[in-house]
């Protein structure tokens, strides 16, 4: 049986890891897997069944529990929890932030490797980008970038990506929740950020998506059977 080709991006938020992997997925025809959505969809449920973001305990039990499900193509790609669409909804302020949260907890971190790594390896190949895709997800992907950029670029672009749906939300505050979702994801004892030793490092605070996106196929193609 052919080993599924896996590419492995990671890096904090905003450094352009959902766009430019569902650039590259499209152009390789592999399936797209946007790890943090997942974690966005358990932190949805957590908030609906109002689960304290403090309760480690029942919050794994909601992770085991949340039926998640991606469907569609890299550029229409939906998220599924327990059946109902929540793609627009699991972009939200509140998702979003407690999904940081709802991540640095083991048991949840375990049951959504577990789910990835099913998903990865169940077809041809695929595309993963997430904060430890290439150090604990797939340690051995075929190939594994890490896309990073100064906090004040990452912040400016959220807040374009978020002008329609986080109306009167500044600069100032999405650049401290950048800064406070680096620091947890950084510190936290299971799965921190960090770059794997066999990463290609991009830095795209002055690329273009075009620039860097070549510069990954370029990557992929130089690597790939």
């Amino acid at each position: 049986m052919t080993q599924p080709f896996i590419v492995a991006i990671d890096g904090p938020s905003g450094a352009g890891k959902s766009t430019l992997g569902r650039r590259l997925a499209r152009e390789l025809g592999l399936l797209y897997i946007d790890t943090g959505a997942m974690y966005r969809a358990v932190a949805l449920a957590a908030s609906a069944a109002g689960v304290d973001e403090s309760d480690a305990a029942r919050l794994t039990e909601v992770a085991h529990r949340a039926r998640v499900r991606l469907e569609g193509d890299p550029d229409s790609l939906r998220v599924y929890l327990d059946g109902r669409d929540v793609s627009e909804e699991i972009r939200g302020e509140v998702a979003g932030r407690l999904a940081s949260v709802v991540s640095a907890v083991p048991g949840v971190r375990r049951e959504l490797v577990r789910r990835q790594r099913e998903l990865g390896e169940a077809g041809g190949g695929c595309v993963l980008d997430g904060r430890d895709v290439g150090t604990v997800v797939f340690p051995s992907a075929d190939v594994k970038f890490f896309l990073t950029a100064v906090p004040e670029a990452r912040a400016r672009r959220r807040l374009d990506e978020e002008s329609g749906r986080r109306a009167g939300q500044t600069f100032e505050a999405t650049l401290a929740d950048i800064n406070e979702r680096d620091l947890r994801d950084a510190t936290r004892d299971d799965s921190p950020l960090k770059i794997a030793d066999d990463a290609v490092v991009i830095d795209t605070t002055e690329l273009s998506v075009e620039e860097v996106f070549r510069r990954m196929l370029q990557t992929v193609r130089d690597r790939r059977p």
